[in-house]
C-alpha cells in the first residue's frame, strides 16, 4: 500500500472530517494492542491523509484509557511522517478566549501513570524532548488559520492533566500562576510517543472555556457548545491546510532522526521479542 504521509488525530467533538472522501479503513493490531478506533484513509484537496478518532467514534474512551502506543505505532506502520492533533482545551489567560485556536510550543506533564514510552523490557532510549512540537508544522497551520480569518495564536504552554475530572479552582489558579496558557488532557503521552516514533507533531488546540480560575463552572454541555460552534472553522482550516503540499514535507528533519543517538542498549542485549515489537521504530539504527 502507498504510504500515507500525514495523519489527523481528532479529539473531543472531532470524530470525523467533514471533507474527507474515505477510500479505505484499516483495523490494525499492533504489538501494543488495538488503537482507539479504525484508521480512515481518504483524500482532502487531492491529497491522501489518515484519520483516527482519539476517543473512538461516539467518545467511548477516557483520556487515561487511550492506548497512545497503539495509536502512534499504527500511524507509523502506515508510513505517516507528520501528525496534526486536534484537542479541546481550557484557557488559563484572559486574552485566549473560548473559540480561539492555539498552536502551543511547550508541554507540562501533570499526568499520572500513563504509558509514555515504547521502550522498556530490555531496551532503553532517551530522546530529546526540549521542543515537543514541530515548529515548522505549527507555523504552517497558523499561517493558514490567519489567511482564513480564524482567530489563533502560536506559542504557549499546554498543561496536560490526568482527568477525567476538570480542575479544582486551586489547581486552575496554580497552573495560571506558572504562566501556562492552556490546559487539556490528551497531548501527553501522545507527543512523547510521536517523538520516539520520529514523527513531526503539532496540535490545533480548540479553546472551549476559561477553565475555573475565572469563577466559572466548566461543564460538558458548555464545552460541546463551543466545539460545535468551532466545527466549521476546524473543517475550513483542515481543508485549506491539506490542499497545501507543504504540509506533507518538513523543513526541520530533526523530528525524523530523534532516535539516531538516543538508543542506549547494546544491540546484542535487546531481547528478541522486544526487538520484534520495536523494529518498526529502531530497525534503521539497530540490528540484532
Amino acid at each position: 500500500m502507498e504510504p500515507v504521509k500525514l495523519a489527523i488525530i481528532g479529539g473531543s467533538g472531532v470524530y470525523r472530517l467533514e471533507k474527507l472522501k474515505i477510500t479505505g479503513e484499516h483495523e490494525i493490531m499492533t504489538p501494543f494492542g488495538k488503537p482507539s478506533d479504525k484508521i480512515l484513509i481518504g483524500e482532502i484537496g487531492g491529497n491522501r491523509v489518515a484519520f483516527l478518532a482519539r476517543h473512538g467514534e461516539g467518545h467511548l474512551i477516557m483520556p487515561s484509557e487511550i492506548n497512545n502506543c497503539a495509536n502512534i505505532w499504527a500511524m507509523k506502520s502506515l508510513g505517516v511522517r507528520r501528525i496534526i492533533s486536534i484537542s479541546a482545551v481550557g484557557s488559563l489567560k484572559e486574552e485566549i478566549r473560548p473559540g480561539d485556536f492555539v498552536l502551543p510550543d511547550q508541554l507540562f506533564d501533570r499526568t499520572k501513570g500513563r504509558v509514555s514510552t515504547f521502550f522498556g523490557n530490555g531496551a532503553v532510549a532517551h530522546v530529546s524532548f526540549a521542543e515537543p512540537y514541530c515548529s515548522g508544522l505549527s507555523e504552517l497551520i497558523h499561517g493558514h488559520a490567519a489567511n482564513l480569518g480564524i482567530r489563533s495564536s502560536i506559542g504557549g504552554t499546554y498543561v496536560c492533566i490526568e482527568g477525567p475530572q476538570f480542575s479544582t479552582k486551586a489547581e486552575s489558579r496554580f497552573y495560571r500562576s506558572t504562566g501556562a496558557d492552556i490546559i487539556g488532557m490528551t497531548n501527553l503521552p501522545e507527543a512523547k510517543l510521536a517523538r520516539e516514533a520520529e514523527l513531526c507533531y503539532a496540535t490545533i488546540a480548540l479553546v472551549t472555556d476559561y477553565d475555573v480560575w475565572k469563577d466559572e463552572t466548566v461543564t460538558v454541555d458548555k464545552v460541546l457548545a463551543t466545539l460545535k460552534a468551532n466545527a466549521e472553522n476546524v473543517n475550513r482550516l483542515l481543508e485549506s491546510l491539506l490542499s497545501d503540499r507543504g504540509v506533507f514535507e518538513c523543513a526541520d528533519h530533526a523530528c525524523w532522526h530523534s532516535l539516531e543517538n538516543a538508543i542506549m542498549t547494546a544491540p546484542d542485549k535487546i531481547p528478541h521479542d522486544t526487538y520484534r515489537n520495536l523494529e518498526l521504530l529502531i530497525g534503521r539504527y539497530v540490528k540484532p
